[in-house]
């Protein structure tokens, strides 16, 4: 382990600030320490090269320690944040994991029933002695697909990196490949990664005023709580020199709110896929929701529309699902719909699997998103489709009002409002009010089975 570059890096970083965990501040010799402390009590408790270890834990010295000592093991980690039952076992079951380790608070490695013989992918980490990461889906219903990454190809990118002088708040979630990526990121460059105490937008801001923070990733759902909270002029938020966002397109309208509340901070869209990895892009402008992949290892083209990827980074493949989407020669079908600009930047603009299918016109749910979110009395909303006898599908809208509205005279202002800016297909047929989150824990919107 101690021969690794990231070890090495960590080490070089001995005196850096690390991680604000609480109110606590750990440097990278804490980190160090206490990697190599889990290290010794893995190899202790019978973890070996090749062992499949559902890893229990959060942005905490416990459990990113944890997670670095299990690949200087050569282990195969799935991180689970789940505190259900049943999402826990479904996980662990996909993964085939032999250990249990909670890591939130005090270390506990508990050894599973001895699973049925090993993936292939299992013995092909084993046998090359790389150490593995597992991922999973984020959908809300069966099984999850279990993607497993070699971690020599998911870090190969950040050896490269230099060091910087960086506060980055950490938001997305422990197990989402967009937090590891920032994790990485920041490890590798020797910044100083804050984890706020929640993730309420007042909180956030809180953290990124006490802390000096430089750089916030979070999705566009977040960006518009944050804005519409009013944490932001609540707060001194003048250290923030960067905003990425990125796992759901970003609304036009949105993103022109954010540069006006936030002028003298750079707005960057990411992008990526749990499959893939995230690829280096680069953003028009921070007005503008066009971007230009520019990443050495990672390949595009767009087929009838639609993204496809192949990466160095990107998944052996899934422990318990077929491959239908992965071409025999390794690309992926990201599902992901983009429009092309004349000078090589493109638009993600939706999932193909979103689409409303109006009588034969397509409707993408972003774009009237887009057009509803220009109204002030609008604090949020969620555009789906509804089955139609005649035309197949209707555009509907779940709407989360910006304070009291009489419900009649708000509908009759966002029709107004959607005919004078959209197709007359696009005009959103069914307006349900609704006061609660139409979100998820991921901050993603909830497009799935809307009634």
């Amino acid at each position: 382990m101690n021969n690794t570059w990231w070890f090495q890096r960590f080490t070089d970083y001995a005196e850096r600030a690390f991680l604000v965990e609480a109110d606590t501040v750990y440097n990278y010799s804490a980190l160090t320490a206490r990697i190599e402390d889990y290290h010794a009590e893995f190899k202790q408790s019978g973890v070996q090269a090749g062992d499949v270890v559902a890893l229990h834990g959060d942005y905490t010295l416990n459990g990113i320690a944890a997670l670095f000592a299990l690949f200087g093991l050569q282990a195969i980690v799935a991180p689970i944040t789940s505190t259900s039952q049943a999402e826990i076992t479904l996980r662990e079951e996909a993964a085939q994991a032999k250990w249990r380790v909670q890591a939130r608070k005090d270390l506990l490695t508990q050894q599973l029933a001895e699973t049925t013989d090993p993936h292939d992918y299992v013995v092909r980490l084993k046998q090359s002695q790389h150490p593995g990461l597992i991922l999973f889906s984020s959908g809300s219903t069966g099984t999850p697909k279990a993607m497993i990454h070699d971690v020599e190809n998911l870090l190969a990118p950040f050896a490269h990196k230099r060091a910087r002088r960086l506060c980055i708040l950490i938001f997305l979630l422990y197990d989402h490949i967009g937090g590891l990526n920032t994790l990485f990121n920041g490890m590798a460059t020797g910044a100083k990664i804050v984890v706020p105490p929640s993730r309420n937008a007042d909180v956030v801001a809180q953290a990124i005023e006490t802390h000096k923070v430089k750089l916030l990733p979070a999705s566009p759902t977040f960006l518009n709580l944050f804005l519409m909270s009013g944490a932001v002029e609540r707060h001194d938020l003048s250290s923030l020199r960067f905003i990425t966002y990125g796992t759901e397109p970003m609304p036009d309208s949105l993103l022109k709110r954010i540069k006006e509340q936030l002028p003298d901070t750079a707005l960057i869209q990411t992008f990526g896929t749990s499959e893939t990895g995230i690829t280096q892009t680069i953003s028009r402008s921070s007005e503008s929701t066009l971007i230009k992949f520019d990443d050495p290892n990672t390949e595009y083209k767009i087929v009838e529309g639609e993204l496809w990827m192949r990466s160095k980074s990107q998944i052996l493949g899934y422990l318990n699902h077929e491959m239908s989407r992965f071409t025999a020669d390794g690309w992926f079908i990201t599902g992901d719909l983009v429009e092309e600009a004349q000078d090589g930047f493109l638009k993600i603009v939706g999932r193909r699997e979103e689409l409303i299918n109006v009588g034969g016109e397509k409707v993408t749910p972003s774009e009237v998103e887009s057009v509803l979110l220009e109204l002030p009395e609008i604090a949020d909303c969620l555009v789906y489709g509804e089955e139609n006898a005649i035309t197949g599908h209707n555009v509907a809208a779940k709407i989360v009002p910006n304070g009291e509205h009489e419900p009649r005279k708000l509908k009759r202002l966002i029709k107004q409002h959607c005919r004078q800016l959209l197709s007359p297909y696009k005009v959103p047929v069914r307006i349900v009010l609704v006061d609660e989150n139409i979100f998820g824990e991921r901050f993603k919107k909830l497009r799935a089975k809307q009634s």
